[in-house]
């Protein structure tokens, strides 16, 4: 079995550290929805501004409201307006489901509107390669 990417937001930024809560990561669920981002999913979270790794599992805010807070104990791992990387993953029982897999992946502008909508694919299925590659799939706004 291999673990790998299921769904990622890249770069977005921390709106808020709410130690005093029960824990988890709270995100404004239309963007969940648009990476595929479930309601008590487990994520990786890596702060790109300090390097911690944390995992743990999402809680849905507002709509609309571009938040990313941090709670419980994941309140210590970073600071408002650090950006995190999110990521929610999969197993495949063999290197072989890679080809029918394309994760997305959303980009973030600094407001934590989605600045690029992104899918990883694996080619090479006919060769047995592992050809990777990013297909860039639109911008919000593009027609």
């Amino acid at each position: 079995m291999i673990q790998i990417v299921r769904a990622k937001l890249h770069g977005i930024r921390v709106t808020g550290c709410a130690l005093n809560y029960h824990g988890s990561i709270t995100l404004d669920p239309e963007m969940c929805a648009q990476a595929g981002i479930y309601p008590l999913e487990f994520v990786d979270i890596w702060n790109k501004n300090s390097g911690a790794r944390i995992s743990t599992y999402v809680i849905h805010g507002q709509p609309g409201s571009r938040c990313c807070i941090l709670n419980g104990a994941a309140a210590r791992t970073c600071q408002e307006g650090d950006e995190v990387i999110i990521c929610a993953s999969e197993w495949l029982q063999s290197p072989q489901e890679l080809y029918d897999r394309a994760p997305v992946v959303l980009t973030f502008n600094p407001d934590n509107s989605v600045q690029e909508v992104l899918r990883y694919r694996v080619d090479g299925k006919e060769s047995d390669a592992f050809n990777f590659h990013i297909e860039h799939c639109g911008t919000p706004g593009e027609s």
